[in-house]
């Protein structure tokens, strides 16, 4: 992008594809490896996140006892295991931005490049 494209106040444009360079673009290997990497990473990240939170929710369920068991002072395992779920959402969330500014948003420019053309 040039200093001129930014003073002009229009935005670069791309060539719109139809829907069949959609389609072939589908059913590329490249498109492919991008749908691959993301599910790689997301079923394993969504099940565990769900397990996590599974446990926490049976376990403050049938086993309250265990979850009043004090840590320090007043502050109780459930107070600490409620704590890390918000954690766990964050490092997970962290986690996801890392990965997809590494693995997808490269192969999704691509993609997009060889789908639309070059910015004109």
């Amino acid at each position: 992008m040039t200093t001129t494209d930014l003073g002009s106040g229009v935005p670069p444009q791309r060539s719109a594809p139809d829907a069949q360079a959609f389609l072939d673009m589908q059913a590329s290997p490249q498109f492919q490896e991008l749908r691959h990497r993301l599910r790689h990473f997301v079923f394993p990240m969504t099940a565990f996140f769900l397990a996590w939170y599974a446990i926490y929710v049976l376990l403050a369920t049938y086993a309250p006892g265990f979850m009043a068991t004090e840590v320090i002072g007043h502050v109780n395992l459930g107070i600490v295991l409620g704590f890390g779920q918000f954690v766990s959402t964050f490092v997970i969330t962290a986690l996801y931005v890392k990965f997809a500014n590494r693995e997808l948003d490269p192969r999704a420019a691509a993609i997009r490049d060889e789908l639309e053309g070059p910015v004109k």
